[in-house]
């Protein structure tokens, strides 16, 4: 049986090379204050309408929220970028359950701020086999309430490890989604609301399973 995909987390984070302790506070230090500003708090919740977007995909062609729940329910994952691993082993992970995912009637929206070639990049790297969408200037993820910026004193320490964000997302905001994964239903509102400011912990394949077999088991007004 396939490990779970905090246990896959586990093992990755055991196969980094230690962090000098200087750097590795910096990252402690900016994952404390990112955690108390309270996002976590201010992400749209279970019952609210998700807000409706039209963002490019990887090669350009739009892609509608609305328009994707004509077809059944969606589930929409935002993360960080191609340079995270821990968004690897997710997109990687979600892949795995994309069969069931769209036996269960819906389909799967991965949005990034990063630019068009960098969505094919990832798209190509984890061998996707779903929409990876573009989300410029994290305007999309404004709105579902996941945007921070990465605090100038940290900033160095990103580009130290080759995390070059103006250059991955094409802007010098220094903006970032937090982690967050949402199913959304055929009426539009969030079914299933999961974000975390710590980019560790990310939500199992498995609930989003639950969600859709419970949402299918519901009854709708329509």
């Amino acid at each position: 049986m396939e490990p779970d995909l905090r246990s896959q987390i586990k093992a990755l984070e055991r196969s980094f090379p230690p962090l000098p302790p200087e750097k590795a506070e910096l990252f402690q230090r900016a994952q404390r204050e990112l955690a108390a500003s309270g996002i976590d708090e201010r992400v749209v919740s279970v019952g609210e309408e998700a807000p409706d977007f039209t963002l490019p995909n990887a090669v350009g062609r739009p892609v509608t929220l609305s328009a994707a729940l004509q077809a059944g329910p969606v589930v929409v994952t935002f993360y960080r970028g191609i340079w995270c691993p821990y968004c690897s082993l997710q997109l990687q992970a979600y892949q795995r359950a994309l069969p069931q995912i769209l036996k269960l009637g819906a389909s799967l929206l991965a949005i990034s701020p990063q630019s068009p070639d960098k969505s094919q990049a990832t798209l190509l790297k984890n061998f996707l086999q779903y929409e990876v969408l573009s989300d410029l200037g994290n305007q999309v993820a404004r709105r579902f309430g996941l945007v921070y910026q990465v605090p100038g004193w940290v900033r160095e320490l990103y580009l130290s490890f080759g995390s070059d964000l103006p250059a991955f997302n094409g802007d010098l905001s220094w903006e970032l989604p937090i982690p967050g994964t949402f199913v959304v239903g055929l009426d539009g509102r969030i079914e299933l609301a999961y974000a975390d400011s710590d980019p560790s912990n990310r939500l199992e394949p498995k609930a989003i399973l639950d969600a859709l077999k419970a949402l299918a088991d519901k009854p709708t007004s329509k």
